[in-house]
């Protein structure tokens, strides 16, 4: 597992501004939501109002070409996901953006569109997803990761900021706390020392209010 920390998150964005899968891709790094879940999305499952993602449902591209709906992997995995304030600002802009087209080439919109799809309401085929993320990353000089790993990304900084691992859980969907405290053991070190840091700021014991009481 390989992940991304602040800094290359948003080289990463910055310079991925004109690309048609910016929305897509902001959306994988703010909710940590699969690849099949983020391209079954349709405008009716979010609320931008709320700030709300409405997971029920992924989408599998078959050999054949066909793609298929299906529920989500697990009965955790239809979900309610916050969203952060720039990521509803993201997709209002993409969503007008995407009416603007659809309404000069003459193609259908409505809340039933698939967010994540083409001029012509198709949806991006995984492999094409996978290889533009990857091309990306490599215009920008980043570490390789997997599209998967925006996933990973998200819930590692969430829980390197301090956010309850039960919340994590909900957000990306797990089956239970404990397999995602299983999947993200490797950065417990981290959050043991920045939740014994924030315990002393909390109480205003900082290493110079503690030296300096002791010298009195």
């Amino acid at each position: 597992m390989q992940i991304w920390n602040e800094e290359e998150i948003n080289i990463f964005l910055e310079n991925l501004k004109d690309s048609p899968y910016y929305a897509l891709f902001y959306t994988a790094l703010f909710t940590g939501m699969r690849r099949s879940e983020l391209l079954a999305l349709r405008w009716q499952d979010i609320d931008l109002i709320l700030g709300q993602i409405h997971v029920n449902r992924s989408l599998h591209h078959l050999k054949n070409g066909t793609y298929i709906f299906s529920q989500p992997k697990s009965a955790k995995s239809s979900r309610t996901i916050a969203l952060t304030p720039s990521t509803i600002i993201t997709l209002r802009e993409y969503q007008q953006k995407q009416k603007l087209e659809r309404a000069m080439f003459n193609f259908p919109f409505s809340d039933e569109s698939l967010i994540f799809s083409d001029i012509e309401g198709k949806p991006f085929r995984p492999n094409t997803i996978t290889r533009a993320w990857t091309t990306q990353a490599n215009k920008c000089g980043l570490s390789p990761i997997r599209f998967h790993d925006a996933r990973h990304t998200h819930a590692s900084l969430m829980l390197k900021q301090g956010i309850h691992p039960k919340v994590v859980q909900e957000r990306l969907g797990h089956s239970s706390i404990q397999m995602t405290i299983d999947t993200y053991s490797h950065i417990a070190p981290g959050i043991q020392e920045a939740a014994a840091n924030r315990f002393d700021e909390m109480l205003n014991r900082t290493p110079e209010n503690t030296s300096s009481e002791t010298i009195r």
